[in-house]
């Protein structure tokens, strides 16, 4: 009897941990995972006054821009500029073969000499003629004749010296100058080559100042009014070249094109430049930059925005620290900000920072302000 107690106790000790260890075991499967929270950076939205600078491509042009063209034909005898030389008003750019021309005017003033002589010979014939007239020896219709020849012979005058006009002008044709102020362009043609009326020689640019052409789209244009007549915009405007560098002289808006583009819906605006060391040239090209004052516009960070089939949206944290989607519509882009002026963001608010691509709507978490600067532990 106490043999079989013994062995009973025996195999008791022996199943109690196994028993233990498969309870501890079930109750550790029955056991639910503990949900984690997502830490998230998140930024109060705060409503302030602020310049837009609004963007522009800029078509640059010299204020005035000629084709130097010949105005007569002949061979280019000779080019007395380089291609991209200043040149000054009046100076000989071109000369032109003159020989044929010179004796077009000889020709014409020999016909003037000939006309004025006739016309001195029918002044003499008219007086000699009224005096037979008034002494009845001729009748009064001779006299009209002479009178008729006379007026033909003033009109050849005329017509000579008219002539001689025309010549000395082809003449003069052939030396071609320059207009104005400006600097040469290339030059296609080299001297001995046989040109004719119309040839294009070369263009000369006044870069003394440049005009900045740009267009506004309609709505901006709408809204640059308004800011004028408020006089809450910048009268000048800056320029940005083509390698990123800011031009170092301001601009003004000088002039608005009279009627709105119907395919683009667009109207051009020109702004006047100086160019007092001629770094801007004629057809170069840039960005136009205007500067509106704005008042109470919400700045939210671009890596807050995220976009879903064309449309903008933040997760906006409400009190329960849940996200809810929010669409917005941004005004404008500024430096790293979208500019949102109108929409459902409002003073206060407090959106996810960064990190939208962690984020979904409905979702819980816990925010960290990262105005603060402090560094999160993603996990």
């Amino acid at each position: 009897m106490a043999t079989k107690r013994s062995v009973y106790i025996w195999l008791l000790v022996i199943a109690l941990p196994v028993y233990i260890t498969g309870c501890t075991a079930n109750s550790q499967d029955n056991e639910e995972p503990k949900q984690t929270i997502e830490q998230l950076p998140v930024i109060t939205l705060t409503a302030k006054d602020t310049v837009l600078q609004t963007p522009y491509v800029a078509d640059i042009q010299a204020v005035r821009n000629v084709e130097i063209r010949a105005r007569v034909k002949g061979f280019l005898e000779k080019i007395y500029v380089d291609e991209g030389k200043p040149v000054t008003k009046g100076q000989l750019l071109f000369k032109i073969s003159d020989e044929e021309y010179r004796v077009m005017l000889s020709k014409a003033k020999a016909s003037l000499s000939s006309a004025i002589a006739a016309a001195r010979s029918s002044e003499v014939e008219v007086e000699r003629i009224k005096l037979l007239v008034d002494k009845k020896v001729i009748s009064k219709s001779e006299l009209e004749l002479a009178y008729s020849k006379q007026n033909a012979d003033k009109a050849a005058i005329e017509e000579a010296r008219s002539a001689v006009q025309s010549a000395e002008n082809h003449l003069a044709y052939t030396s071609i100058r320059a207009p104005f102020d400006g600097i040469v362009d290339r030059i296609p043609l080299k001297a001995g080559s046989l040109i004719d009326e119309g040839t294009l020689l070369t263009d000369v640019s006044d870069i003394s100042e440049m005009y900045a052409y740009f267009s506004f789209p309609e709505n901006e244009y709408l809204r640059y009014q308004r800011a004028e007549r408020k006089k809450v915009s910048d009268p000048n405007v800056k320029l940005v070249l083509s390698d990123g560098s800011a031009y170092q002289h301001p601009g003004k808006i000088e002039t608005i094109e009279g009627q709105i583009e119907q395919s683009t819906g667009s109207i051009d605006f020109r702004a006047k430049f100086p160019n007092p060391n001629k770094l801007l040239r004629h057809g170069a090209t840039g960005k136009l930059y205007i500067s509106n004052n704005v008042d109470s516009v919400l700045l939210v960070p671009q890596q807050s925005v995220f976009d879903v089939q064309d449309k903008s949206y933040v997760y906006v944290v409400d009190k329960n620290n849940m996200l809810h989607m929010q669409s917005i519509a941004p005004v404008t882009r500024l430096a790293h900000y979208y500019v949102v002026k109108d929409g459902g963001l409002k003073h206060g608010d407090k959106i996810v920072y960064e990190g939208t691509q962690n984020a979904r709507d409905g979702m819980v978490i816990k925010p960290v302000d990262a105005s603060a600067g402090k560094k999160l532990a993603m996990k």
